[in-house]
């Protein structure tokens, strides 16, 4: 299995080598001198590069993506940065040590932080095709992925100060009113379904269990795996829209990118979790309350939830692609993934199971 792998550098995006090495060289003189600036192609948020050493040393830049300013929340770096200080604090190990936040943009031109390389296999969408996965392999792996956001919720978010991250009293109703708000702020064409989808999540708002930390991104694509064994999560990545609250939303957005075989293509290209073995959403969900404990039986509303919002961060990135803040061309369909995801949550509700 090979280790996940940066490319070249995507045009317009580059970063200026010069003057990063000399803010290093500054603030992180350990690092030493860069050899190699790389990007992974992955993701659709905000912009992740490679960074080698030298002497052959491994490290990661996260900076938000053109345009990032005019989209509230989701591409703060010094917060991203925060909750991995945190949770290393709180000795919670499958995260890459942070090393440096940046807040001057005068260095690059937007904050940016950096944090060490895990080595590993990230199962992306675009890989089905040329690999050769079990069944049995992708059924301990999905049961691991389940074992991991069960793990993060169990962190004491009290005694280990993570409280701060959040405020957890109506956050399921701020956000559905926040994602719709940003909804509103990128829209570009009119979906009908989000505003059917908008008014469902206001009418069944539900009661939450006590707050835990959510990750609220919980995905293949974003966990490091063993190479030489798959089923083990060396890391959790991609922690901007972490936060405090009702872990059923953290459980919901895993589920909404859990697609399966009888699921559209659009919600297959996403994702490998359609591939034989994996856990199906409603195993997901079950193994999910036995380990956890936790009851959920309201699932269905934090899953629709999790559609709602990706379909807004699509239009988000959708909005920067026509706005021409990036030419990136896997935006130039965004908006029919947008009509897609909201559509299935409609057809969910009126199914009444996900």
């Amino acid at each position: 299995m090979t280790p996940d792998s940066p490319t070249t550098v995507r045009p317009g995006e580059q970063l200026d080598q010069v003057a990063l090495q000399v803010y290093l060289s500054g603030h992180a003189p350990d690092i030493g001198q860069l050899a190699t600036i790389e990007q992974f192609p992955g993701g659709y948020s905000n912009l992740t590069y490679a960074l080698t050493t030298a002497d052959g040393r491994a490290y990661v830049l996260r900076r938000p993506p053109a345009g990032a300013k005019t989209i509230k929340g989701g591409h703060d770096m010094g917060r991203e940065f925060r909750v991995l200080a945190l949770l290393q604090q709180a000795g919670y190990e499958q995260i890459p040590t942070p090393i440096a936040y940046c807040d001057d943009e005068s260095v690059l031109g937007y904050p940016f932080y950096i944090m060490t390389r895990v080595a590993g296999v990230i199962l992306r969408a675009d890989m089905a095709s040329t690999l050769s996965l079990l069944p049995e392999t992708m059924h301990r792996l999905s049961q691991s992925m389940v074992d991991t956001l069960v793990s993060l919720h169990a962190i004491d978010i009290h005694q280990t100060g993570i409280q701060q991250l959040g405020k957890p009293d109506g956050y399921v109703q701020r956000q559905v009113a926040g994602w719709y708000s940003r909804y509103e702020a990128s829209k570009t064409n009119d979906v009908p379904a989000i505003d059917a989808l908008f008014r469902y999540l206001v009418d069944a708002l539900p009661v939450s269990p006590p707050p835990t930390l959510l990750h609220n991104d919980f995905k293949y694509d974003n966990v490091v795996l063993n190479p030489d064994f798959l089923p083990d999560v060396r890391a959790l990545l991609d922690w901007e829209m972490c936060t405090v609250g009702d872990p059923l939303m953290d459980v919901g957005t895993a589920l909404s990118y859990w697609s399966e075989v009888g699921d559209s293509a659009f919600r297959r290209s996403f994702n490998l979790t359609h591939l034989p073995g994996n856990l199906t959403r409603q195993e997901f969900a079950q193994r999910y309350s036995e380990r956890s404990g936790k009851d959920v039986s309201n699932l269905l509303y934090y899953y629709i939830f999790g559609l709602f919002k990706n379909a807004v961060v699509m239009q988000q990135i959708y909005s920067r692609y026509h706005r021409g803040l990036t030419s990136d061309p896997r935006f130039a369909d965004l908006l029919t993934g947008v009509q897609a995801l909201s559509n299935d949550g409609l057809r969910s509700i009126e199914m009444g199971r996900f």
